[in-house]
């Protein structure tokens, strides 16, 4: 194990259903990957792939909650690879983890197993930061995970486009303020949006919105009550305890 991928704590996720290994320092996983998670439609059988994966946290996530899908995680940073990896044999789920960024042409994709038209549900959460507002971290990785260039967004919905089967399903989380950014980059080549608001508190503005977009399909958008992280005097909602849980998914899931 590289000297890097030592520094790490081991953390309980899912109410300790999931263990993961993760860096002290840089991007740790948190509530916004098993949001993701309790998102993403799948079932056993179904091909799955978490583009950034990190620690494979989400990806690790949905596996648990979903027995038998052929999980694919995909991480441009060799040391978090190794991470996911390791994290994945932990945990006892089978996963394929590609180094690999998720920009890339097809050609590259097809070298590592991921043809077009072969996947059955993306799950992503995208660097989100606009660097024009948020200071970019001196560490590297935590830079590249947090801090989106202005063709992020685009590009890695494009990528998901372009591996997804025809009725497969994209789901992402993003900053609840770049909401246009998301739907201008869905608009092609995707339908049957299924948007979410995620609130800290029913007094503040949405903080996070979680999409699911179906390719192919003209459905039209629908908009789910909003989810509130805590309640009107600031304690933890029950329903989000008992997803962070493992105990019950996001409406996003059922499609």
């Amino acid at each position: 194990m590289t000297e890097r991928a030592g520094a790490c704590t081991e953390d309980a996720f899912l109410g300790g259903q999931l263990r993961l290994r993760q860096l002290k320092s840089g991007h740790r996983a948190g509530h916004d990957a098993m949001l993701l998670a309790a998102a993403t439609p799948a079932r056993s059988g179904d091909r799955v792939v978490d583009f950034g994966a990190g620690v494979g946290a989400a990806g690790l996530a949905a596996a648990r909650r979903v027995a038998g899908i052929d999980l694919v995680l995909v991480e441009i940073d060799a040391a978090l690879a190794e991470l996911a990896r390791g994290n994945a044999a932990a945990n006892g789920i089978a996963a394929n983890v590609i180094v690999l960024d998720v920009e890339s042409p097809a050609e590259a994709y097809a070298a590592a197993g991921l043809a077009p038209d072969s996947v059955d549900a993306v799950l992503m959460n995208p660097p989100f930061n606009d660097p024009a507002r948020h200071r970019i971290s001196p560490d590297k990785a935590r830079g590249l995970a947090h801090v989106a260039t202005s063709d992020t967004l685009q590009n890695w919905v494009h990528a998901a486009r372009r591996i997804l089967k025809s009725s497969g399903t994209l789901t992402l989380i993003w900053r609840a303020d770049g909401i246009g950014d998301v739907l201008a980059a869905l608009d092609r080549g995707f339908g049957s949006l299924a948007i979410l608001p995620v609130h800290g508190d029913v007094r503040t503005p949405a903080i996070r919105v979680l999409v699911r977009a179906t390719k192919g399909s003209r459905a039209p958008t629908q908009i789910h009550p909003a989810l509130m992280l805590n309640d009107e005097s600031g304690v933890p909602n029950k329903e989000v305890q008992e997803v962070l849980a493992g105990q019950r998914v996001l409406p996003l899931a059922t499609l």
